[in-house]
Parts: structure tokens; C-alpha cells; sequence
């Protein structure tokens, strides 16, 4: 890959005072107003045609469907504990830009947070009480409900967004393309996701994210106006939910405003703590001993039955429960996953592959399954064995209000309620402005430093989008249209994914042959080399060695390799964190880097253990001149070398360079 790709990447252009590519921007706002125009004049039809399309992928895709979630799953896996696993997503020096927890609040927030409200008690229940086979309401039908509810929010659903946030994290981080969808399929299509190719590949993410969004807006404030009516007795109409969703949107507007690290970061850390606050309560104040066993026996059989139920597709006893559940749940999860995916690759830069497949799949799903188990286990036990047959004539009747009745027959169930309520609002603020984020991103070649009107645009337009379509009953047809476009972008994906396979063969081939080696520091005498390893330079001295030493031998590098017709250019940098740096272009195929680079680090002393070096006086903190090739810094220091073991340094990385260039063809 060209180390020059981001170059090529469209600029972002000026457009009524905002800074988008039109090439993305202008037919996605087109085709957005054309589908809720149709959605809201014709929703009856509307709806009717993308039945009729969702019901044909079910009846002849199901298979498919399954087929590529279980290659996603796999594919994660694979690439997790294999030698890709120690690949960063980014360079090799790079650092998480993000704590490990609010990593994890801002991954649960955006991936799965208002379904765990949503369907924490309704799903768990509803198989409970028709179970795709057998008899319902009976032991064995919980035990089927409890591993079939894992089921669907475990693994797989986690999966499918880790696979695309890795695939849009390598390639924006690793090789500076943009963070956006196009990036994906780079090597599916090359340099032409700079063109229309690339564009309209966007358009198809934006399209997606935006229906998306909106439908679950749409649909998430009949929960929310349901807890209204349950706690205040304000009356469930259509007027409403429209005041409903523009006061979340005037919110998501305001955090959107504020940025991803004010905004959404400390909305997410404020829901992760209120949601073990009510998982904690609600253990407590039900049976706690049957939920934790069942919990845990059921996460047992889930994992032991795990491929068996992925490949299951009653082929010789047909059910409209597969169609209505499992395919149902592949098609969202994979029309979500543009949107989750950028969004976690967004968060995710200087994570390790493995680092990342740890946190972003196994963390969230485990606590997605213990919530599952907490909530649908004592649903289900007030049902069995405490008589409560109400409740389940409730979520049958109503799934918005099944949270809601379920509390009634806890303690403190108008607390448990209110604080409920409560995270609904601020889950649907967080999935509101992550997706006015990406939506953002999407239309700017993957920028989000664009002006704050711009970002609040896009609030807007999810909150029109769903309005309107509530008030003219077209949601459904959304809704449908979203799922329905799983197909072709899973079609995509699939290339993709052997495309990513490819890529991460070929950098663990050059990181092999890159293999760090500064050899040629070694000559000379050794207690001069002693001296040089005891000293702690100062800023000024690594300053003074860049310009002295390092850029002199690679410009004189440089100059001998134009003598043999190889272009190159040295380029210097003297700000605050001060470079010589030398690009060897090799046309297409991929470029040499040799940079020196000045880094800051703490002084050996115990007393500084744990301290910010940002915090800490000049005289704690010393400098070295560390060299970085294109995958990032090798951890090695060249201060105090000549430009004769300088020189003989970078031969011996370029001689590795054309090594693993040779292994390409």
C-alpha cells in the first residue's frame, strides 16, 4: 500500500458553510429525502414492497445469512490468536487514545445499550412463551429462551461490528487512508475508493446509518413515552413521541457540540454506572441464588451448543421463528455495523488487534449476557413459579412496556423505574450523537474537527427522519429497508474480510523482515558506547543531534540513491517534537520510511513511577533519538552515532524493505 495513499483522498470542499465532499454528501441528503418522501406518502405500499423483499430473503437467504455470520465470527478469531493478533491498529509506537473504561462505556453505549432496555425482559419471555419448538411456559422451554437470547445478543452480534471497526482501524490508522467505509474494501478496489467507486460506498453507509438510527429513535420513544405514562400518567399519542424526539435530539445536538470526549465519553461513563447500579438492584431484589445458577448454567450450555445453533436452520421443519428471530437479528446487526463499526474503530486507534478483539467483542458481550441473565431470569421465574401469567400478557401485548411491569413486582419498583427511564433518555442521546458523529465523518472523507453546525446537522436530520415517518406510521418500512440492505453490503464484506486477511499477511511478513537491527550502532569503542547508553540527553542536545548528525547522512542517502534513478526526499520537522525524516517512493508498491525521531521519556527514578510525563519537571524527563519505519517506532535509539553507522542503519532497513518487496510479487 502507498505510503502517499492519503494524499489521493478527496479534499473536503466548502458547501453552504459546511466542509463536506459533495460527492458524498449531496446524493445521500438526496436519497435520504426520497426514501422518507416515499415512506411518508405511500407508507402502506412502502411498507408492502420491502415485506415482500425482507420475506424473499428470508425464504432463499437464510442460509447465506448464516453462512457469513459464522465466517465473520471465525474470521475474528482467527485473526485475534494468530500472529496478526500483535498488529496495532495504527503504528507500532502508537498508545490507546482512551482509558480501558471508558473505552468500554463509550463500546457498550454505542453498540448495544438500548436494545439491553428494550429486550432485557421482552425477548427472554417471548421465547419463554412461544418457543420456535415444543410447548411454551414450561422448564425447558426458560432453559431454551435463557441460550437462544444468548444467542442472539452474544458473540456473533459483537462480531459483525468488531470485524468492520478492525477493517476501518487498520486501514485509517495503519496506512493513513480515510476513517470512513471506503477505506474497508481498499483491497478489493484500490486506489479507485477515491473515486465515485469510494463515494458511493459511502452514500451506501450513510443511507444505512441514518435509516437505522432513525427507525430505533422512532421505535425507542414509544419505551420511553410507555415509562412516562407508567410513572406520570402522560397519555402514549404520536404528539408526544414527536416532542419526545426532539427534546433527545436537542440534547444529542448539545453533546454533539461538545465533541467526542466531552460529549459522548461522559454520557457513556454516566449510563455504564447506572446500569450496574440496576443490574446490581435488580440481582438483589430477586431471587438472586436461582438467577446466578441459571445464569450461569445456561451461559454453559450456550457455549457448548454454540456452533450447532449457528448453523441451525430447520431445513426439514420449516418455522417462521427463524425468519422473525435469528435472520431478523443477522440482517440489523449487519446493517448497524457501518455505523458501530466506524464509531469503535473511531475510539479504538493504538489498540493491538488481540488487545482489541478482547475488548471490543468479549467485554460487552459478557456483560450483554450477564444483563440477559439477570433480567430474563427473574422474568421468567415471576412467570413460572410465582404465578405472575400478567406479566407475560403484558410483554406480549406491549414489548415497549415489559421493562416497566416487570419492576411492579420488585422492591422500590417506582425507583427502579425512574432511574430505568433515566438511562433509556441517555442511551438514546449517546446512539443519537455517535450517530451524528459517524454520519459526519461519513460526509467529511472521515474528519470530525468540521464545524459544530455541521455535526448538529445531522442530529437534525435524524430527528426529521423519524418524526416524520412517526407521524405518517412509515417506521416499519425503514425499518425493513435497513435490514433488507444487509444483503449487498454482506456480500461486500465477505471480499473485504480475505482482503484484510491478505493485508495483515503481507505487514507480519515486513515487520519479520523489518526486524529491528541496529548492528551498525555497534562498531567503534566500547566504552564509548557505555557512555552513550549512562547519558540522558536533554532536549537541545537530541535537537542538536538531528540537524548535526542524522539529517546530513540521510540526505546524503537520499542523494546517492537519485544517482541510481530511485526517487526520495528528506523532509525536517522542528516543533515541539522535532524529526528528520527520509521516503524512498517506490511508485505503487509500498514506500520506505526512515524517520528519527525525538521522544520524551521519564527518568529512571521509582519516585516518578506512575506520574504523567506531561506533569513532570525537565529535569526528571530525558530525550531520545529513536528511529520509526512505516509501521512505527523500533525502539531503538541512535543517539550519539555517527553518520557513517547511521548510514550503514538505514541500509540495512532499506536492504530488509526490498527483501519483503520481493516476497510480494
Amino acid at each position: 500500500m502507498s505510503g502517499s495513499a492519503n494524499d489521493k483522498a478527496p479534499v473536503s470542499g466548502n458547501f453552504m458553510g459546511f466542509s463536506v465532499d459533495r460527492g458524498v454528501f449531496l446524493p445521500a441528503t438526496g436519497i435520504l429525502l426520497l426514501m422518507v418522501l416515499g415512506a411518508a406518502i405511500a407508507p402502506d405500499a412502502s411498507n408492502e414492497f420491502l415485506q415482500d423483499v425482507q420475506a424473499a430473503i428470508v425464504t432463499y437467504a437464510s442460509w447465506y445469512y448464516v453462512l457469513v455470520v459464522a465466517i465473520v465470527l471465525l474470521s475474528v478469531l482467527i485473526f485475534s490468536f494468530s500472529r496478526f493478533g500483535d498488529i496495532k491498529l495504527g503504528p507500532d509506537h502508537s498508545e490507546p487514545d482512551y482509558s480501558a473504561l471508558s473505552w468500554f462505556a463509550m463500546l457498550f453505549a454505542a453498540g448495544m445499550g438500548i436494545g439491553l432496555m428494550f429486550f432485557g425482559v421482552a425477548e427472554p419471555v417471548m421465547h419463554f412463551l412461544k418457543p420456535p419448538h415444543g410447548d411454551g411456559s414450561t422448564v425447558e422451554a426458560a432453559g431454551h429462551a435463557m441460550t437462544l437470547t444468548y444467542f442472539h445478543w452474544g458473540l456473533h452480534a459483537w462480531a459483525i461490528y468488531a470485524i468492520v471497526a478492525l477493517l476501518l482501524g487498520y486501514f485509517s490508522y495503519r496506512h493513513g487512508l480515510p476513517l470512513t467505509m471506503r477505506s474497508a474494501f481498499y483491497p478489493l478496489i484500490g486506489e479507485r475508493i477515491y473515486g465515485p467507486a469510494g463515494a458511493a460506498i459511502d452514500v451506501f453507509a450513510i443511507v444505512c446509518t441514518a435509516c437505522g438510527i432513525a427507525t430505533s429513535l422512532g421505535l425507542g420513544v414509544l419505551q420511553i413515552n410507555a415509562g412516562l405514562e407508567y410513572l406520570f400518567g402522560i397519555p402514549v399519542s404520536v404528539g408526544i413521541q414527536v416532542l419526545l424526539i426532539i427534546g433527545t435530539m436537542a440534547l444529542a445536538s448539545i453533546s454533539v457540540a461538545m465533541g467526542l470526549n466531552a460529549g459522548i465519553k461522559r454520557l457513556s461513563e454516566l449510563n455504564i454506572a447506572l446500569s450496574v447500579l440496576l443490574l446490581i438492584g435488580v440481582l438483589i431484589a430477586g431471587p438472586t441464588i436461582l438467577i446466578l445458577g441459571a445464569s450461569l448454567e445456561f451461559l454453559g450450555i450456550y457455549v457448548s451448543e454454540l456452533v450447532s445453533k449457528t448453523f441451525t436452520l430447520y431445513a426439514y421443519d420449516p418455522t417462521d421463528w427463524l425468519g422473525g428471530w435469528t435472520i431478523f437479528y443477522w440482517g440489523w446487526w449487519l446493517s448497524w455495523s457501518p455505523f458501530v463499526g466506524l464509531f469503535i474503530a473511531r475510539i479504538s486507534r493504538g489498540r493491538t488487534i488481540r488487545e482489541f478483539t478482547f475488548g471490543a467483542m468479549l467485554v460487552p458481550c459478557g456483560f450483554t449476557l450477564l444483563w440477559m441473565g439477570v433480567f430474563g431470569n427473574s422474568a421468567i421465574d415471576l412467570i413460572l413459579n410465582q404465578g405472575a401469567q400478567e406479566l407475560g400478557q403484558a410483554v406480549s401485548a406491549n414489548q415497549a412496556v415489559a421493562l416497566f411491569r416487570f419492576f411492579e413486582y420488585l422492591p422500590f419498583s417506582t425507583f427502579l423505574s425512574g432511574v430505568s427511564l433515566l438511562m433509556i433518555v441517555v442511551f438514546f442521546v449517546t446512539s443519537a450523537d455517535s450517530g451524528a458523529l459517524v454520519l459526519n465523518m461519513l460526509s467529511a472523507n472521515g474528519r470530525d474537527d468540521t464545524p459544530v453546525l455541521q455535526r448538529v446537522f445531522w442530529a437534525a436530520v435524524i430527528a426529521a427522519i423519524a418524526a416524520v415517518l412517526l407521524i405518517a406510521g412509515g417506521l416499519s418500512s425503514l425499518q425493513t429497508a435497513a435490514i433488507a440492505s444487509a444483503l449487498p453490503f454482506s456480500v461486500a464484506l465477505l471480499g473485504a474480510i480475505w482482503g484484510f486477511a491478505r493485508a495483515l499477511s503481507l505487514d507480519a511478513s515486513q515487520r519479520s523482515a523489518q526486524s529491528v537491527s541496529p548492528a551498525s550502532g555497534a562498531d567503534g569503542d566500547w566504552r564509548s558506547r557505555l557512555s552513550n547508553l549512562l547519558d540522558f540527553p536533554a532536549d537541545q542536545s537530541v535537537r542538536q543531534f538531528l540537524q548535526d548528525q542524522a539529517a546530513p547522512a540521510l540526505r546524503e542517502f537520499a542523494q546517492e540513491l537519485k544517482s541510481h534513478e530511485v526517487a526520495a526526499r528528506v523532509t525536517e520537522q522542528n516543533n515541539d517534537q522535532p524529526s528528520v525524516r527520509m521516503e524512498v517512493l517506490n511508485g505503487g508498491e509500498i514506500d520506505f520510511v526512515y524517520e528519527v525521531r525525538s521522544r520524551v521519556h521519564a527518568m529512571p527514578d521509582e519516585r516518578l513511577a506512575g506520574e504523567a510525563i506531561s506533569s513532570m519537571a525537565e529535569g526528571d524527563r530525558y530525550y531520545r533519538a529513536e528511529v520509526h519505519l512505516s509501521q512505527g517506532g523500533q525502539d531503538y535509539c541512535i543517539m550519539g552515532w555517527t553518520r557513517e553507522q547511521i548510514s550503514h542503519d538505514v541500509l540495512s532497513q532499506y536492504e530488509n524493505h526490498l527483501h519483503f518487496l520481493t516476497t510480494l510479487r
